[in-house]
């Protein structure tokens, strides 16, 4: 079986209060990539980059200090386009980078291969990628960059760099 994991595609990263232009241009490819999925009869998750109205207080809060994704707000929610097509699938919410419990699903089955996707390559996308690693070491583990992004490019780019690095796939 293969995992397709779509990282923080939620409004406050697109166009919202951390969006940036561009982020909006993978939607379409992450949604035919879900479809893609699907149709094969693999699996489809999700995440959700979820904090508090305590945010500022936390520690990520103190280093980017740009309140967004609190729950229950409109930049918490996932971006439009792809909410009917990740309706059946399972989400993690996760109050930082990585989600632990992402890690520890992948951990608790035996996938060929995970092919993560999303936003911000350089902070979540790179963070969940490595978890997935360790997870699940002998998956091939895949990102897409044409389906991945940030709002700095010259990090997006070592993103990638990085990400070979550790024997991830970056097609």
């Amino acid at each position: 079986m293969k995992l397709f994991v779509v990282i923080d595609c939620q409004k406050d990263f697109i166009d919202g209060a951390l969006g940036f232009d561009g982020a909006e241009k993978i939607l379409p490819g992450i949604k035919a990539k879900i479809k893609e999925y699907k149709d094969r009869g693999d699996e489809v998750v999700y995440t959700l980059d979820t904090h508090t109205e305590d945010y500022l207080n936390t520690q990520e809060g103190k280093n980017l200090p740009v309140v967004h994704c609190v729950k229950g707000t409109e930049g918490h929610a996932l971006a439009e386009e792809l909410r009917e097509d990740l309706s059946d699938c399972k989400c993690f919410e996760k109050p930082t980078f990585g989600s632990m419990d992402l890690a520890n699903h992948i951990q608790q089955k035996e996938y060929e291969s995970i092919e993560l996707a999303g936003l911000v390559s350089n902070i979540c996308v790179i963070s969940n990628t490595v978890l997935a690693k360790a997870a699940a070491p002998e998956a091939e583990i895949i990102v897409d960059r044409a389906l991945t992004d940030s709002f700095d490019k010259t990090l997006n780019e070592y993103t990638f760099e990085i990400l070979k690095g550790i024997q991830v796939t970056v097609k």
